[in-house]
């Protein structure tokens, strides 16, 4: 059986679409309505079955002109129990976490309450995880510029859980039976999708005339003309089975984008030669599709 290596970095996103009344489209209207959407990019399954959270309550903070940020009101979102198994979300499948009205206005904070988080590894261990801070005050996402929510028009906010740095593995990372638990660190960022873009598309490789698809190569996102090291990225994916990668959520602008792929078997590992696409540039509320054709490293 052959063994992809990753280099680990997951990214989950929260996709929050605020849409306005389909009654009309009065920009006087006083209400626009919340959808929050849960997807996860790609994740390096060989050691990690199962990344549950429980998320219980989602808050939004309304920032009006003037307000004090220490006495501006909450809003509740959502209040309810949902257990997701983030590693059943991939390539821009979501689920639905929140479909509410909400006041018109601007909204700079968003609090996500957490509990029951736990990590599942292949051999069945589970290891229940520790919350800091969140079930108690929520994780705190703030949201610059302001995410603004006008009557009847649309306004979109994602929120990338960083899973990666979230899930901390202690010991040997390497090896299942070297792992010996892991530390909850929550990290997300926020970003307007009305001022950001899609980036996706397929990775194949040509098999004596047949062109196949690669699962499991790496897509790293970096500024343009940046080093391309890897703290430096900005965000990655990792192609499915079909050879596909979907990343949402980027700002519009212009970014170097590179691709890599190890495979290892037990007899053997296949290096394919990293590629590199430079300047591409993702526009605003679009999708742009950027396809890879690899060669295997002699």
């Amino acid at each position: 059986m052959m063994k992809i290596k990753f280099i680990p970095l997951l990214f989950l996103s929260l996709s929050l679409a605020l849409i306005g009344c389909s009654s009309d489209n009065n920009k006087d209207n006083e209400f626009g309505r919340l959808s929050i959407k849960l997807t996860d990019a790609p994740f390096p399954h060989d050691l990690v079955a199962e990344a549950n959270v429980t998320i219980f309550k989602i808050e939004a903070r309304s920032k009006g002109e003037g307000t004090d940020e220490n006495n501006a009101p909450y809003l509740l979102l959502m209040e309810e129990e949902m257990e997701v198994n983030l590693l059943d979300l991939t390539n821009g499948i979501t689920t639905t976490l929140v479909n509410t009205e909400v006041p018109a206005g601007s909204y700079d904070l968003f609090r996500v309450y957490v509990k029951g988080v736990n990590i599942v590894l292949t051999d069945g261990t589970v290891y229940d995880l520790k919350v800091p801070s969140g079930a108690e005050s929520g994780i705190k996402v703030f949201v610059e510029p302001n995410i603004i929510v006008d009557g009847g028009l649309t306004a979109d906010l994602l929120l990338d859980f960083d899973v990666s740095k979230s899930f901390v593995a202690k010991g040997n990372r390497k090896d299942a039976g070297g792992i010996t638990g892991f530390n909850f660190k929550p990290v997300i960022k926020a970003s307007n999708l009305s001022t950001a873009g899609t980036l996706t598309g397929m990775i194949t490789t040509d098999n004596g005339g047949e062109i196949i698809p690669l699962k499991g190569a790496q897509v790293s996102i970096f500024p343009e003309g940046t080093e391309f090291l890897e703290d430096d990225s900005i965000t990655s994916a990792f192609s499915d089975e079909t050879g596909m990668y979907t990343i949402l959520g980027l700002e519009a602008g212009t970014y170097d984008v590179v691709v890599a792929l190890i495979v290892e078997s037990e007899t053997e590992i296949i290096e394919y030669k990293t590629v590199t696409a430079l300047g591409i540039t993702v526009v605003a509320a679009n999708k742009t599709t950027l396809d890879f054709e690899l060669e295997v490293l002699e």
